[in-house]
């Protein structure tokens, strides 16, 4: 993409070293829109946005640039409470993480809303579903939900997925070359999840036979009926 995004990695195992910074962000068709969108800021659409997006697909490393840029804090949503709110927007920029319905504090929620616009601070929401979907009980949550503005990540096209393969493997050591890489974009599923997982299962399989990481152990793994 143009402007001031170079590629860059989009996720890590959590059991490696996770950069979270610009340069280590793949970008691509798939998240255009919402580097975007983290780049512009604050020249946003509203002082509530969201980014969606499949596990694994970067909301939690874009989320992590935007804080970085707007001195925001970081706040799991499983942890978001009542009496929580006013701290949470004490910087005037709040990252709630892995917003979900099934495990969301309404009152929370809409207690965070209301006060994010009493005070004109910035609020980036990251969940997998879209939050105007949310099956919420307080009325007036459900039509401040419809109107946040939402930027979906989209599954990887086939240039970024072979350098999220690329990356991942380089994070634990190890070197794909070009027929192994191919090999694994025409054998895996085109998401993030399934990149991270292909990767691990050659990396474990490879320490478990005490052999090198190949096109022929990645036949062996991955191999169809």
């Amino acid at each position: 993409m143009s402007g001031s995004f170079a590629p860059r990695q989009l996720a890590l195992a959590l059991d490696h070293s996770v950069s979270f910074a610009r340069e280590d962000f793949l970008s691509g068709p798939s998240n255009i829109a919402a580097c975007t969108l983290i780049e512009r800021w604050p020249d946003w659409p509203d002082r509530i946005v969201a980014l969606i997006g499949p596990e694994g697909s970067g909301k939690s490393h874009l989320a992590a640039i935007w804080a970085e840029s707007a001195g925001a804090r970081i706040l799991s949503a499983k942890l978001l409470s009542v009496i929580e709110v006013p701290a949470a927007l004490a910087t005037g920029a709040l990252v709630v993480e892995d917003l979900e319905a099934s495990d969301l504090d309404e009152q929370a929620l809409f207690h965070l809303i209301n006060l994010a616009r009493e005070e004109d601070a910035y609020v980036l929401l990251t969940g997998r579903l879209a939050v105007a979907g949310f099956p919420v009980t307080i009325r007036d949550l459900a039509s401040r939900l419809r109107a946040v503005p939402a930027v979906m990540l989209t599954p990887p096209d086939d240039a970024l997925l072979r350098s999220l393969l690329v990356k991942l493997a380089a994070d634990r050591q190890l070197a794909l070359d070009e027929p192994l890489v191919n090999y694994l974009v025409n054998r895996i599923e085109r998401s993030f999840a399934a990149a991270r997982a292909a990767v691990q299962r050659l990396d474990d399989e490879a320490m478990r036979q005490q052999r090198p990481v190949t096109r022929a152990l990645a036949v062996e793994l991955f191999r169809t009926p």
